[in-house]
């Protein structure tokens, strides 16, 4: 079946071009979305007419899309599931499931917009792309645990956490977190040991300050004592003189 795209569409065609796809493909998605019309010769002509309204409509939605991906690029969004040892999820996680967990971290992603192929089965970091228009394709990842705590712990760790590489992971991370206690109150404890010393060593200073500042201060006074007397002497020299004079 030959039908016309109203937008871009991945590995298919650019908004206006006529494309040959699958009957069942262009009934059941294609069309029913509105993503492209049936090739007749009225349709051909109808797009023509509207062709530029079109591109108008697509550039600002387009502008909308590249304006919010910043926000979105790169988003990681936790999903809850049950799973078994081997890391196998008891049921999967669809594009809806996605969607939800990107709105309640505060992202509106509708779940036409996630493009995936299947549905995840395990537990994992996995890569999801995301539309947010059809010529604005951002990346974000889905990280699919048993737990918040192990939602964490996938994160450090990069990689799935399964069997006993869990409990490994968790034991490891306490260790982690009691050594970080441990030297916090080694730290605290120095401290307070260093305070009496620190308080002994200052008053030890201050009473050898105080010999030294009486010391200057007796040799100040000394040296002001001395430099009296010998103004004075300087003074008692010319009454000295005239004395001496008047016996001559």
């Amino acid at each position: 079946m030959e039908v016309i795209l109203l937008q871009r569409i991945e590995k298919l065609g650019q908004m206006g071009q006529t494309v040959k796809v699958k009957a069942g493909y262009a009934r059941n998605y294609l069309l029913p979305r509105k993503k492209a019309i049936r090739a007749t010769d009225d349709n051909k002509a109808k797009f023509e007419k509207q062709r530029a309204q079109l591109e108008a409509t697509n550039l600002a939605k387009r502008q909308e899309a590249e304006a919010i991906s910043g926000k979105v690029e790169g988003l990681t969004v936790v999903i809850i599931r049950q799973a078994g040892e081997t890391g196998q999820l008891y049921g999967s996680v669809s594009a809806r499931d996605i969607a939800t967990a990107a709105t309640k971290a505060g992202v509106t992603i509708d779940r036409n917009q996630i493009l995936m192929d299947r549905p995840l089965k395990d537990l994992g970091l996995h890569p999801i792309r995301v539309a947010l228009h059809p010529e604005v394709v951002v990346n974000i990842t889905a990280n699919v645990a048993k737990s918040e705590e192990e939602a964490e712990l996938q994160v450090k760790a990069g990689h799935a956490i399964v069997g006993t590489a869990a409990e490994e992971a968790k034991s490891l991370d306490e260790m982690l977190e009691q050594v970080e206690q441990a030297a916090e109150g080694e730290g605290e404890a120095t401290e307070k040991a260093e305070k009496p010393a620190k308080k002994a060593k200052a008053e030890k200073a201050e009473k050898s300050e105080k010999p030294e500042k009486a010391e200057k201060k007796a040799k100040g006074e000394k040296a002001d004592k001395a430099e009296k007397s010998g103004k004075a002497e300087a003074d008692d020299k010319p009454a000295k003189k005239s004395k001496k004079k008047d016996k001559e």
